[in-house]
């Protein structure tokens, strides 16, 4: 397996947080050789073009994706267990590796927690050891539907696609809340991410209008060259998700999305890239908007998260290269329950006109090196809600949870662990590329 190294921080930032992972707890390293980047399949099929009949994607081959590679009409995509997915490198700044699902089209890609589907960089299924895998490697996996965006549009265009030529096929938005695009579950994508210009990206898994009708579990997301998850619109539901060394943000909700989100984490990672607007770091573990210009609209975004886990660094001089672990703003609302935020300048801040009228807490800890929460004389009232702002950050009962302080142990009943002890284990993957 490959070494892997992303832009590493200046020194001071590194010793100051960082030890070598490579005795990461057993629970978080691969142990199924169908999942392991040794084990790949020899034989590489290239595909491209609009998909429009069922198709099935076996496990036998690696599978190349050269350009965008649309899902429609009908027809539904399988990919089975254990599925390793790269981009076909192509030009700079052109699209490549992106597979879109449209309104129109299904995915049914279920692995398992000993196979799960892998959409990871072609330079870490080349064979050669010497090449390591990087942010943007591959473009990443964008889902669209028919449910409710708060545009009131059916003719959004989805982000990060804008220079296609055949806008029609990116389209979401509608009236379907019940819209259903399939089931994704047991999928890791790794070094995903397009940047087309400011604020015009492909994350690594991106549902827009999507229904709640999709089954979305167990899902990693890792290095990706932007937001790791984006939800515009929409109603899906989703459990078990893992964001992990994100550019950007972990989850960003915007344009009306009112599904739930239960059980999800996100690790920071100080060695990973990190974006900034303006020459300020832009990184958040939750950014939330209601829409961009902050308009009050009848539908209002409002994602319901249960069981989080917002993990950042143990230090208050890396936590510099950070911004929020939660932040909403432009008249977005949340609804928070089992918590945990630890390892951010800013626990939660809101924006007017979202302070925080409209939102809900139960059973919330939020750790702050500055400030756990914003505007100042914001309180969490109410039993089981706790704030802190201690240096080093607050574990909120997890064993040891910063990534670059040694090995993983997400031990305890807290956050995303609150029911369900270590179900990350065996299918994710925490250590170096």
């Amino acid at each position: 397996m490959k070494n892997f190294f992303l832009f590493a921080m200046v020194a001071l930032l590194v010793s100051s947080c960082q030890n070598d992972d490579s005795s990461a707890d057993s629970s978080f390293s691969m142990k199924a050789s169908g999942a392991d980047y040794t084990g790949y399949p020899a034989t590489v099929q290239t595909v491209s073009g609009a998909i429009t009949t069922n198709t099935t994607w076996t496990n036998d081959k690696v599978w190349e994706i050269d350009g965008v590679i649309t899902v429609k009409d009908g027809a539904k995509l399988t990919i089975q267990p254990g599925t390793f997915i790269k981009a076909k490198p192509l030009a700079p700044g052109v699209a490549t590796g992106v597979l879109v699902i449209t309104k129109s089209g299904q995915i049914d890609a279920q692995g398992t927690a000993a196979a799960p589907v892998v959409f990871t960089s072609y330079n870490l299924l080349d064979g050669n050891a010497n090449t390591v895998a990087a942010p943007g490697d591959f473009g990443g996996v964008v889902v669209l539907g028919n449910a409710e965006v708060n545009n009131g549009l059916t003719t959004n265009i989805v982000e990060g696609l804008d220079d296609q030529a055949n806008f029609s096929e990116f389209y979401y938005g509608g009236t379907n809340n019940a819209h259903n695009a399939g089931s994704l579950t047991y999928v890791r994508i790794e070094f995903a991410g397009r940047i087309l210009d400011t604020d015009i990206e492909i994350n690594g898994l991106t549902f827009a209008g999507v229904g709640n009708g999709t089954v979305v579990n167990h899902i990693q997301v890792s290095y990706g060259r932007d937001d790791s998850y984006e939800f515009f619109g929409g109603t899906v539901n989703a459990t078990h998700l893992v964001s992990f060394a994100a550019d950007d943000d972990n989850f960003d909700f915007d344009l009306g999305y009112t599904g739930s989100i239960t059980k999800a984490i996100a690790i920071a990672d100080s060695n990973s890239t990190h974006s900034l607007s303006g020459g300020n770091p832009d990184s958040n573990g939750i950014e939330l908007d209601n829409n961009a210009g902050g308009t009050v609209t009848t539908l209002i975004t409002r994602p319901v998260i249960s069981q989080l886990s917002i993990i950042g660094v143990s230090s208050s001089t890396v936590a510099a290269l950070y911004e929020n672990a939660i932040h909403v703003r432009r008249a977005g609302k949340i609804s928070l329950t089992d918590a945990t935020v630890t390892g951010y300048k800013t626990g939660i801040r809101w924006e007017s006109p979202s302070v925080p009228g409209g939102s809900t807490w139960l059973r919330v800890s939020i750790h702050g090196f500055d400030n756990p929460l914003l505007p100042a004389g914001t309180v969490l009232g109410g039993i089981g809600n706790a704030t802190s702002t201690v240096n080093p950050a607050t574990k909120w009962s997890l064993s040891q949870p910063f990534f670059n302080d040694g090995a993983l142990n997400f031990t305890g009943t807290t956050g995303a662990f609150k029911t369900e002890a270590n179900w990350t284990s065996n299918w994710t993957k925490f250590t170096n590329f």
